[in-house]
């Protein structure tokens, strides 16, 4: 029999078994799914099954329990933070490319206060310590952080910076780790802090990472190929675009770290975070149309550069630094995006030479444009997830009713047949299963410990979405188990109705995301109602499922154009009770009908539920358009439902 322990298998890949250890343990920071095997050839190129198989086996043996939360940390960081003579310091959730999803790693905020909210900030001054979060988070700070120690607060109540410069003192400094605050966000905190007197000093050493002991490693997951026959245009294509425009804007080179703009660009993906395709790296695009991409070589799967081509020059992640003094003390003009660029970058750059350009990120408005390859590839990930769609609101339809089932069921029922796609790749978002009342929550998102069972005759709210090799999905719908509570359908048919207002929308070339957002709202509001978010976000291609710059939102003032995609989600919230949203995705696409305008073509396909509708309050437009939609959802989606399920689908999406 094969020796199958860790010193057996390192020694048969000539390693160490601390290295091995190490890697293994990195592998698990990742995003890897289960059964996905594909990490094995970092460590063994070419393993034979049984090297696989147990180096597989290793990996589901290392699962590290967390430290549980203890008080002992805010001593430790403020006994560092007097070492390194601060008076406060500032804990944002964020990473070194202020992603929207970040790596354990960098869960430093949660580590600090306990609590596991995806959006917060803390502020640690003298004997003080605040944690500052939205309302959907209130009850969840309540019930993980200690009042004694931490006071919860909105994060508007007052802001963070205004709640800081009320109390601070001349001559304080308060420090921060310029690798996690954007150059808008520590230009900010520093104007505000000078007008106090006070100073924001930039820390080399993250306090909390001194005293986490049993920090994450960082991440490891491949870098892979993203084919040309789901992005539609090669590396070289892309860099000559937008390398241009480099030029045209002055610009001898763009320094980008979000890892969604280093996806797009090279067409490369990876596992390295939750719910988005992204790798770990950050790329310099020079305007000669030339990539210098930091990337640490271990990530790099076999043919990654024939796939990247002569533009793309392979450097070590750890040369990063490097390389930026050698492009400042050249003395170019270098593009930082303000917003997403970190501090330490534009440190970095000025203190050897460059001059900085603030700069839009080049990528973005390019990615929000679909091409037509990828638009397809929305069309037919969205075709599938339907089905899949389909299949768990039939069980719901047969089972809810009866009780027993619980919001944890409905995600991995969603999870499982999503699953059954060969291009699956997982979620785009932590599912949001919101029964009765946790569905006027609207970003709530089930934990073991806030599992709800299903009860009859109640609503459940439910939003969810998957990545595919050729698309990205995002769709909520709102169902009835059993009667309906009082009042819930007259509301139901108002959100309805401002979903239809914006799916049969027909407007100019140049309106903005904040005048479509305003068809949502018109029904609700003429009853004295309102929901408190956007109604729509943009949507990447097998990328982050919120991208911008476009958004149907009162702030959304990028004009819509011709390829993009976004979600039309209005809905509508009663707290303790029930929430209701209706969400599908669309495609911007030119006017059928006028020259200069532009429409919405509807690519998300699923039933809505017909319960919940009353028809008395559709016009005959309204209904027009509900009965094609429905229509063609069934055409879209019965060929891939057995006989039974295309029954309930019949009835589901029958006329009104």
């Amino acid at each position: 029999m094969t020796d199958s322990s860790l010193e057996a298998i390192a020694g048969r890949l000539g390693r160490s078994a601390a290295d091995l250890q190490s890697l293994i343990a990195r592998i698990n920071a990742a995003a890897i799914p289960q059964g996905d095997t594909s990490w094995v050839d970092l460590i063994a190129p070419d393993a034979e099954p049984s090297l696989r198989s147990a180096l597989e086996a290793l990996r589901l043996a290392d699962t590290p329990s967390p430290q549980a939360w203890s008080p002992d940390r805010l001593a430790g960081v403020r006994r560092s933070l007097s070492e390194a003579g601060v008076d406060g310091f500032i804990v944002p959730q964020s990473d070194p490319h202020m992603g929207e999803y970040i790596p354990a790693r960098h869960h430093r905020l949660a580590w600090l206060t306990g609590f596991t909210g995806s959006a917060g900030l803390a502020i640690l001054y003298r004997d003080m310590a605040a944690l500052f979060i939205d309302g959907r988070y209130t009850l969840q700070a309540s019930e993980q952080v200690d009042a004694n120690l931490i006071e919860a607060r909105h994060f508007q109540k007052p802001a963070p910076k205004k709640w800081l410069c009320d109390i601070v003192q001349e001559g304080d400094r308060i420090g921060f780790d310029p690798t996690l605050f954007s150059v808008a966000q520590a230009d900010d905190w520093r104007a505000a802090l000078e007008k106090q007197k006070a100073d924001l000093v930039a820390l080399a050493v993250n306090p909390i990472d001194a005293n986490w002991t049993d920090q994450p490693p960082e991440p490891l997951s491949p870098m892979v190929p993203h084919p040309l026959a789901c992005s539609g245009e090669s590396v070289e294509d892309k860099c000559a675009r937008l390398a241009e425009k480099l030029r045209e804007d002055g610009v001898d080179a763009a320094v980008l770290n979000q890892l969604e703009a280093v996806a797009w660009l090279l067409n490369v993906r990876g596992n390295d975070v939750e719910n988005k395709p992204l790798s770990v790296s950050t790329m310099v695009l020079h305007a000669d149309g030339t990539v210098d991409l930091y990337v640490e070589s271990l990530r790099l799967s076999k043919g990654l550069g024939d796939h990247l081509g002569n533009r793309v020059s392979l450097i070590e992640f750890d040369q990063l630094e490097a390389g930026l003094q050698r492009l400042g003390a050249g003395g170019k003009r270098v593009g930082l995006t303000r917003a997403t660029a970190v501090d330490r970058l534009r440190t970095i750059l000025e203190e050897a030479g460059a001059e900085i350009v603030p700069i839009d990120d080049c990528t973005e408005l390019p990615r929000a444009i679909k091409n037509e390859v990828e638009l397809t590839g929305a069309r037919s990930a969205h075709r599938r997830d339907a089905a899949a769609v389909a299949r768990v609101l039939e069980w719901l339809s047969r089972d809810a009713q009866a009780g027993g089932l619980t919001e944890l069921d409905v995600v991995a029922r969603l999870e499982a047949e999503r699953g059954q796609e060969d291009q699956h790749r997982g979620p785009s978002f932590d599912t949001i299963s919101g029964a009765g009342p946790h569905g006027a929550i609207v970003h709530y998102r089930v934990t073991p410990d806030s599992n709800a069972a299903i009860e009859p005759d109640s609503l459940l709210l439910i939003d969810s979405g998957a990545q595919y090799l050729d698309g990205t999905t995002d769709i909520t719908r709102t169902i009835a188990v059993g009667t309906p509570p009082p009042g819930t359908a007259e509301n139901f048919t108002l959100v309805l109705k401002g979903h239809i207002a914006v799916a049969r929308a027909h407007f100019p070339e140049g309106t903005t995301g904040a005048q479509i957002d305003a068809l949502a709202r018109q029904f609700l509001w003429q009853a004295g109602k309102n929901f408190d978010h956007g109604t729509g976000h943009g949507v990447g291609s097998y990328l982050g499922v919120h991208e911008g710059p476009q958004r149907l939102a009162p702030t959304g003032h990028t004009k819509l154009q011709p390829g993009m995609i976004l979600s039309n989600e209005p809905g509508y919230y009663e707290n303790g009770a029930y929430g209701i949203r209706i969400e599908n995705l669309v495609i911007v696409r030119e006017s059928a009908r006028a020259e200069g305008f532009l429409e919405f073509e509807t690519i998300t396909f699923a039933p809505i539920d017909r319960t919940l509708i009353v028809a008395d309050m559709l016009d005959e437009a309204e209904r027009g358009w509900l009965n094609a939609y429905h229509a063609q959802v069934f055409e879209t989606v019965a060929p891939a439902l057995d006989t039974d399920r295309r029954a309930w689908l019949e009835a589901a999406t029958a006329p009104i």
